[in-house]
């Protein structure tokens, strides 16, 4: 029913720079709904292969998200790929994708605060174990020794 609607007074400008079809992953199923840019794998149910043209057109859409409303985005979205996405699906999906990449990011960083750290200890405890085995070997060898 909102596909047939307008999406205002506003016309959105058509896709300029292309994405290569290989660019897109397939994706495990984890939810009863598929989401939008993908659709179910014939041989494999389990697994989501991606729609290009879909995954394309919603990349576009986020650049049009710093201009436009969801609800005229999500009628656009609608109008190029033949598939209905509700102005708050379009939203659920960028806010999932957002956090998604959020927690990524968090993650990469803690890594790298990790790798530092670990570093650090091992420089560490090679200059402290260095120490000692220099003071373990001035001191007599107890198996060589001479008694």
């Amino acid at each position: 029913m909102t596909a047939t609607r307008s999406a205002g007074k506003w016309i959105l400008p058509q896709p300029k720079d292309v994405i290569q079809d290989d660019d897109f992953l397939s994706i495990p199923r984890i939810a009863r709904t598929i989401p939008f840019g993908y659709t179910e794998d014939p041989e494999d149910p389990d697994m989501l292969l991606p729609v290009p043209r879909e995954l394309r057109a919603l990349e576009k859409a986020k650049e049009y998200l710093k201009q436009y409303s969801y609800r005229e985005v999500a009628n656009w979205l609608t109008k190029q790929t033949g598939r209905s996405i509700s102005h708050m699906g379009l939203k659920k999906r960028i806010d999932s994708e957002q956090s998604h990449k959020r927690k990524a990011s968090t993650l990469r960083e803690w890594a790298r605060r990790y790798e530092t750290a670990i570093s650090k200890a091992e420089t560490l405890e090679r200059s402290r174990l260095g120490a000692r085995k220099s003071r373990i070997s001035e001191e007599p060898d107890p198996d060589t020794a001479e008694h």
